[in-house]
């Protein structure tokens, strides 16, 4: 497959047909197991001089027909699916970081990464150390002995500031240390590998599967950090790993390409922790995939043509979208983006929370539900919702103030999006006036 072009990826990377009957749809392998040749076979897989079937909590032909393509999608070496987003942002970290450990993070965060890092994470003595990434160097001036790893959202969901990827990737590499993005809500509209990240997240739940479907996760290695040039750095891939027979992971890859860090993922913690993704869900993420070329081009216009709309409100103080922004921030997603700004749309109503709360409980076409990026327009008050845990400067530092409401656009015509939007917001004039 020599194609570099997204929407041919989408439907042809990683598969042509099966072998056993030749069909061209990827079968759902829904096994547990699966047979091994013969002795020397067997222990061969578990011994890693091959890579193959052996038990789906570890890798399955389904998933790996996902994860081929998603690695084909971006640029990356090699890819892990996982059960949810969540467990790839976790297990993302947790394959470099250990007890004692930290890792800085954008302060940009979806509520529930936030919560992940600065409690659960914690709570297994890792650190996370948040900064403004308006302040790229602000990576640096946290960045000591222990750093294993910086963190951050493409577009980030509220607050929808294109993270400067090229700017702390640069950073990392000084030190040695790998950029994490999550592009979750930016697949084909950004490529971070081609800014210099390391490893790429997603929440396959959202954009890539964009039914609202499937829950699915998946952790992308771009195979372009040299991770064994820091061996004081990175020790969880250079030093013994009694988990593994005492495998060096830098050692343990090379035959296999540069995959150490996706590899390490997939046979310790992906093995011990469970967090699999089924075979059915990965086959449901790869029927939404095909057409996620032709949704992110209808997701951006439409949501561009909120934007306009929301402008001409005089319930809106504010809208919250690349397209609005100046200065720098609106320098780089000017030169990070392609092909639109995405389909998240924030709006700061001017009653405040109550405001907020009357307009989405007046909504009739449009969801109130907590996911994004699926095909439908969808709605949430963040700061009662996706964000309630977090306490109010918290809220504030990732973008939540209590008018503000997240609106994921979908692919519905853009009259009835407008027409229902517009009656919602004409409820919160009257209950205001009240």
């Amino acid at each position: 497959m020599n194609s570099k072009h997204p929407e041919t990826l989408a439907l042809h990377a990683g598969w042509r047909h099966d072998p056993a009957t030749n069909a061209v749809a990827v079968p759902i392998y829904q096994t547990t197991s699966f047979q091994f040749d013969n002795a020397e076979h067997a222990a061969d897989l578990f011994a890693l001089k091959q890579l193959g079937n052996i038990y789906t909590r570890i890798m399955n032909p389904t998933a790996d027909v996902l994860e081929k393509r998603v690695a084909a999608l971006e640029g990356g070496a090699a890819a892990l699916a996982v059960a949810s987003g969540q467990a790839a942002s976790a297990l993302a970290v947790q394959n470099l970081a250990r007890v004692g450990d930290n890792i800085v993070s954008s302060t940009n965060l979806y509520g529930g990464t936030w919560n992940l890092f600065a409690n659960t994470l914690r709570d297994q003595g890792i650190e996370v150390r948040f900064v403004d990434p308006a302040d790229p160097e602000a990576f640096a001036r946290a960045t000591d002995d222990r750093t294993r790893a910086y963190y951050a959202e493409t577009l980030p969901n509220p607050k929808l500031e294109v993270f400067p990827i090229a700017e702390v990737a640069a950073i990392g590499r000084r030190f040695g240390v790998p950029l994490i993005m999550d592009n979750t809500a930016a697949p084909l509209l950004v490529r971070p590998f081609d800014h210099g990240a390391a490893v790429i997240i997603y929440s396959g739940t959202k954009y890539l599967g964009g039914h609202g479907t499937s829950i699915a996760g998946l952790i992308v290695d771009g195979g372009n950090f040299d991770w064994a040039a820091y061996p004081d750095r990175q020790p969880a891939l250079h030093q013994p790993d009694a988990s593994y027979h005492g495998a060096v992971w830098v050692e343990a890859a090379k035959p296999l390409g540069p995959i150490a860090y996706i590899l390490k993922a997939r046979v310790t913690l992906l093995r011990d922790l469970g967090p699999a993704l089924s075979p059915f869900n990965a086959f449901l993420v790869l029927q939404g995939i095909e057409t996620v070329a032709l949704r992110m081009e209808r997701h951006c216009s439409n949501a561009q043509a909120v934007v306009d709309f929301l402008l001409t409100r005089p319930e809106v103080a504010r809208v919250i979208h690349p397209s609005q922004q100046t200065g720098a921030a609106a320098e780089r997603a000017a030169q990070t983006m392609r092909g639109g700004y995405g389909g998240l749309v924030g709006l700061e109503l001017a009653g405040g929370a109550d405001a907020g709360r009357a307009f989405i409980d007046r909504l009739q076409m449009v969801l109130h539900v907590a996911n994004i990026g699926d095909a439908r327009t969808l709605a949430i008050h963040p700061a009662s919702t996706t964000h309630s845990q977090l306490e109010a400067e918290e809220q504030m530092a990732t973008g939540v103030s209590p008018g503000y409401v997240r609106l994921s656009i979908g692919i519905e015509h853009i009259d009835d999006i407008l027409a229902d939007l517009g009656q919602a917001l004409d409820a919160v004039t009257v209950r205001a006036a009240a």
